[in-house]
């Protein structure tokens, strides 16, 4: 079973612009990285015209592309409840690190992405599985690790001195 862990924060502070830059650093450390991305709205990685979307218009359950770069597995869920965030990484291949982005009320440790100019609360110390803040000031944060926002270096290595080389 591969390390979780995840960012939080509200939308507009920089989760997945920092992620992708951990990611390169994660994995020049020997790191097999996946990531997991909730989406709050609907979304559709497919068009109109192409063969996959006439497939699943059609009514397949599921339709998987192949190609010799990727593939992709879309799965329609046709009513049926969004599976849970521990259903979603056991559909992952092996890997030494999940990150998630959003699922921000999972019982899973994070670091929240916090930032003053934002005007939203601090999630910290409400959600007890925040494990640091990193942010674009230094603040006071009862204790937890501060990490600066500007420095994925410091980030990355907090994350494998915490979660991978545990």
């Amino acid at each position: 079973m591969p390390k979780v862990f995840g960012f939080a924060g509200y939308s507009g502070v920089g989760k997945t612009t920092l992620i992708e830059q951990l990611i390169p650093r994660l994995i020049h450390s020997g790191v097999r990285v996946s990531v997991i991305k909730h989406a709050h709205h609907d979304f559709d990685i497919d068009r109109p015209g192409k063969d996959s979307y006439r497939h699943r218009e059609a009514g397949a359950h599921e339709v998987l592309i192949t190609a010799n770069r990727r593939w992709v597995l879309m799965h329609e869920l046709n009513g049926e409840p969004e599976p849970s965030l521990e259903a979603q990484i056991q559909r992952l291949s092996p890997c030494d690190l999940v990150i998630v982005e959003g699922f921000k009320r999972s019982d899973i440790p994070k670091i929240e992405i916090w930032r003053e100019a934002n005007g939203k609360p601090m999630l910290y110390p409400e959600d007890k599985n925040i494990v640091a803040v990193a942010c674009d000031v230094e603040i006071d944060c009862d204790g937890l690790p501060w990490l600066p926002l500007n420095s994925p270096d410091r980030i990355a290595q907090f994350i494998l001195n915490t979660f991978v080389h545990d």
